[in-house]
């Protein structure tokens, strides 16, 4: 599917798009948590728009392995401020939560995207989003933030995961939300081990095959430490190469905290494979 129904936004996806990420949180792995300060997160958003992100995930909650939840009232009260702030902007908003609540404020404050890691499994959270034409981010994890990671186990982790995503669609499709509105995430590192990951990636077309967009987000992630011994703060050239890998094999949307490296890389490659 070429065309995304993104809120405000129908967003043509013939070629990739990069989603910055902007952090709201305390205690992000990447180190890049603002702590709910708007005015620096709306800064580090003029500037990744200036650098060229095409879209904007913001997060109030950490979803790292070991996480802790927040409470609802801190992540509503830290979403709606900065959707509310950025609404004017030319660039879709898309809000990372697995609450009800949170994704309920978020649309009604204008945000364009809901983008969910528990793929819309909560109590209440297919009916908080099945009207209107925000767009919906899919995302498989194993288990929850604070356990994914301590022994995740798979028969065969690209075809478990696709079913697991091929339902949660079904899910989403009984409640009347269109097709065109829903992206798929296969959760790098949610709930993976490091070769579960590069399975995903390397296999990461089959993911497109129903006519869905995929989203990739590997960004400074721990698979990219595990191949090259970096760590999280060194990780900008791995994540670059991952980025440009998942859109090689796909990935319609990149999901990234360096937008100007990324971007540059994307431009080197389209001109490659369209001649331009």
């Amino acid at each position: 599917m070429s065309v995304l129904q993104c809120g405000r936004f129908r967003l043509d996806l013939s070629q990739p798009r990069v989603m910055a990420i902007i952090n709201l949180t305390d205690d992000s792995f990447s180190g890049d948590g603002l702590r709910g300060d708007l005015a620096r997160a709306l800064a580090r958003a003029e500037r990744a728009v200036e650098e060229g992100a095409e879209m904007l995930d913001i997060g109030a909650e950490s979803t790292r392995p070991g996480s802790d939840p927040v409470s609802e009232a801190q992540e509503l009260e830290r979403v709606v401020r900065f959707v509310e702030a950025a609404h004017d902007w030319k660039v879709p908003l898309s809000i990372d939560t697995l609450k009800p609540a949170v994704m309920r404020a978020a649309l009604e404050a204008g945000a364009d995207m809901i983008n969910d890691i528990n793929a819309f499994r909560a109590p209440g959270a297919i009916e908080a989003v099945a009207a209107g034409d925000a767009g919906l981010c899919v995302m498989h994890m194993l288990g929850q933030p604070r356990t994914m990671q301590e022994d995740p186990r798979y028969t065969d982790v690209v075809g478990e995961v696709i079913d697991f995503l091929d339902e949660r669609v079904a899910a989403l499709e009984a409640a009347g939300v269109a097709r065109e509105r829903i992206v798929l995430d296969p959760g790098f590192g949610f709930g993976k081990r490091v070769e579960h990951n590069y399975a995903l990636l390397r296999e990461l077309a089959r993911f497109g095959a129903g006519g869905l967009p995929v989203l990739a987000g590997l960004s400074r992630k721990s698979m990219l430490g595990a191949v090259t011994g970096r760590a999280v703060g060194e990780r900008l050239s791995a994540s670059v190469a991952g980025a440009l890998i998942a859109v090689q094999n796909g990935a319609r949307i990149v999901r990234v905290h360096d937008v100007g490296p990324t971007r540059d890389a994307l431009a080197v490659w389209k001109a490659t494979v369209t001649g331009c």
